[in-house]
């Protein structure tokens, strides 16, 4: 035990040795007599402050690039953690940070970099920790556009989240820099176990210990592995990975983009390629405001019931659309396009196969399902996106992308399971009995329509029941 002399003080003797001064950054700040008499004070005082942090003083004239993330822990540069997050989803995003600060480096512009972690609803499940969870997002989403504003010269804003509150708050923030260039870029999923449940299973176990189907042993044996790899978010289609998908459908993320497997190399690639678009978005003048538009919103809506996404995002894109400045969507939206959106999307937990979101994305994700999307006429294509081209025309390159056949032959090679089994054509969705996974009972108990998530795969003649009190 230590003494509290080991408090007071410490017997390391490098402590004195202390310096007073020091000679500073050579060479000068890239100013001019116009600057110095026409700019605000604080640009001068940022260049200072960018020297001081150990930039070139000769390229401190670049454009500026804002880099926003909910980075979590301190993990070694082997990976062994030092202090470790609160979950597997903001654990490994310093790495997208540094994959798209270098980038942005080769871009010849100046990456900035700002941080606001996230909690975890897992975690504060049956605590009091849950009511900090919504309330987080709000603060959040304040608190990242209040960095953004606090770098005046910022020419664009990149955006790095993962989880069920992270990345909505980083949505309704970029939503919220209508004036500005912006990309969101969705921090994956983690792998599941090679054998063993996933973290959506294993928060069960309590309630199956107590009920006599699993034993102490076999609690702490799935409980340890649950989590295949060491960051992403959790490997079904809740909140987390419905955001992903939602954020790439509304266009403010690179086409399949949502839903890859943390810490891999195409992971990385994303990061790369997205510090590219908002970089060509600020050289085109191209703002958040042109890529979300009510269009986008209906869009995003479309593709989460197509995915039969989480119940949270009916909270979560009414949100991003305030921020936006756009019409909030109403129950009776939420009615209407659940009536004629079929569920395509054969995943956790809904299934009718739960295949984990990883295979999702190897069979296409959300492009894929936008193209069968297209083809009933559900989508509006002619919305931009940050690719810096419509949505039509980022479906027309994807249809025949190299990358499309790549990664659903990968899928077939590694885990022995076709794409068009993860994703359905509506005929084949129709053929196993799919329904969607919302249903808003009305009638004299509930006037105001109700959200309920219901038992998806379940087969049913109407996509919406009525339910009244008889007496």
């Amino acid at each position: 035990m230590n003494s509290v002399c080991d408090v007071f003080d410490s017997a390391v003797p490098g402590i004195y040795e202390i310096k007073t001064s020091a000679s500073g950054p050579a060479g000068s700040l890239p100013i001019t007599e116009e600057m110095l008499l026409k700019n605000p004070s604080g640009d001068l005082f940022g260049l200072t402050q960018n020297a001081g942090m150990g930039w070139n003083p000769a390229e401190l004239g670049r454009k500026q690039f804002l880099i926003l993330s909910t980075q979590g822990g301190l993990r070694a540069p082997d990976g062994k953690p030092i202090a470790l997050g609160y979950h597997t989803g903001h654990w490994e995003i310093g790495l997208l940070v540094q994959a798209a600060a270098e980038e942005f480096r080769k871009l010849k512009t100046i990456p900035f970099a700002g941080f606001c972690s996230d909690p975890c609803d897992g975690r504060t499940q049956g605590t009091t920790g849950m009511f900090d969870s919504l309330p987080y997002r709000n603060d959040a989403a304040i608190l990242f556009r209040r960095l953004a504003r606090s770098l005046p010269r910022r020419s664009g804003v990149l955006g790095i989240a993962t989880c069920d509150k992270g990345l909505p708050a980083m949505m309704m923030a970029v939503a919220g820099l209508r004036d500005l260039p912006s990309v969101v870029v969705p921090g994956g999923v983690t792998l599941p176990p090679s054998n063993g449940e996933d973290a959506g299973a294993v928060q069960t176990l309590g309630t199956r210990f107590a009920q006599g189907t699993v034993t102490l042993s076999e609690a702490a044996e799935l409980g340890c592995r649950a989590c295949g790899s060491p960051g992403g978010g959790c490997q079904f289609l809740g909140t987390a990975a419905t955001s992903q998908v939602v954020g790439e459908a509304l266009g403010i993320s690179l086409p399949h983009s949502a839903l890859s497997p943390s810490g891999q190399p195409v992971w990385l690639d994303i990061a790369k390629r997205s510090a590219r678009a908002v970089h060509r978005l600020a050289e085109n003048n191209t703002f958040t405001r042109d890529i979300l538009t009510n269009a986008s919103i209906e869009n995003a809506m479309v593709v989460h019931a197509a995915f039969g996404g989480s119940t949270n995002l009916l909270l979560h894109i009414p949100a991003i659309a305030h921020a936006a400045g756009l019409k909030r969507p109403t129950v009776e939206d939420w009615i209407a396009v659940n009536r004629r959106v079929p569920r395509l999307v054969s995943v956790l937990p809904n299934g009718p196969v739960h295949h984990p979101t990883v295979r999702v994305f190897l069979a296409g994700g959300v492009p894929e399902v936008m193209l069968h999307l297209r083809q009933l006429g559900l989508l509006n294509c002619d919305v931009l996106t940050v690719t810096g081209k419509t949505l039509g025309e980022n479906l027309d390159w994807w249809e025949k992308s190299e990358r499309r056949t790549r990664f659903r032959d990968l899928l077939q090679k590694n885990d022995g399971v076709h794409a068009d089994e993860v994703i359905f054509s509506p005929a084949v969705a129709q053929a196993h009995g799919m329904s969607g996974t919302l249903v808003f009972p009305r009638g004299n108990l509930a006037p105001r329509p109700l959200r309920n998530p219901r038992v998806a795969s379940q087969k049913r003649s109407c996509r919406e029941s009525l339910f009244r009190l008889r007496r």
